[in-house]
């Protein structure tokens, strides 16, 4: 189990609500392509969170992608943490509340997600797997999705393979090829010394770029899906099936 507190001096957790259209320099220039919203999906328990750390740094690298392609992107970043009593009363009621289907609404209505779960018990974690839970089957279809996970040792690092890749394939969405997984010391602030270049990097230095160039990598993936993607009206149309969460079951 592990998310594990963010290395001081990161900015992490500094996440965007639903409907929020802020996010700084993230936010590209008119003109282009045209524009994407991005939905960045977070599952941490703690505050600030090795996970949270881990979705900004591919939500940067994403805009940034997507900005070399033309587009104007748009962030709504989302906390399940927040959610985690209203999810367990959606689950068992099949009610979902009206704080609740506005998160569901500004996912499913998304131009693409970038979705991170801390592992637990060599797993997503629960609160991740009730949000998608509470989805209707048709709520991603054709999602640009990018994958990421963290864990308090690489032995969890395939949990994108075998838990995260599978349970977003089940909603027809479109994976990244590339998922991006953390342990701490990936996560670690690289030494002054080798920022200087007067040293050879530290072990810890070489994991840091290691993650540096996945996060490229599956951003530069992911930024491609989005480009190539189905108009976004069809999104919005996806969006309100993604509202009727779990109709179906509470009739069982």
């Amino acid at each position: 189990m592990s998310d594990a507190a963010v290395p001081t001096g990161s900015r992490a957790g500094l996440r965007a609500t639903p409907g929020d259209t802020t996010g700084g320099d993230r936010v590209g220039a008119d003109g282009g392509l045209g524009r994407c919203t991005l939905a960045v999906l977070t599952a941490g328990v703690r505050q600030p969170s090795a996970t949270a750390l881990l979705a900004d740094r591919l939500a940067d690298a994403t805009v940034r992608a997507l900005r070399r392609s033309g587009m104007t992107v748009r962030l709504v970043g989302v906390e399940l943490r927040p959610y985690a009593t209203a999810l367990a009363d959606a689950m068992v009621t099949g009610q979902v509340p009206p704080e609740l289907a506005r998160v569901v609404d500004s996912v499913t209505g998304a131009d693409g997600l970038i979705a991170v779960t801390p592992t637990f018990a060599g797993s997503y974690a629960g609160l991740f797997k009730s949000f998608f839970d509470v989805l209707d089957r048709r709520a991603l279809i054709g999602m640009p999705v990018l994958l990421g996970a963290t864990g308090g040792s690489v032995r969890h690092s395939l949990v994108i393979e075998y838990a995260m890749r599978p349970l977003l394939s089940y909603f027809y969405a479109v994976i990244a090829p590339t998922g991006v997984f953390a342990a701490p010391g990936d996560l670690a602030e690289r030494t002054r010394v080798a920022e200087q270049g007067d040293a050879p990097h530290t072990g810890v230095d070489a994991a840091a770029d290691r993650l540096a160039d996945r996060i490229d990598r599956a951003a530069g993936e992911m930024a491609e899906l989005v480009v190539t993607a189905m108009p976004r009206e069809t999104a919005r149309n996806r969006g309100a099936v993604g509202a009727r969460a779990r109709d179906a079951a509470a009739s069982l």
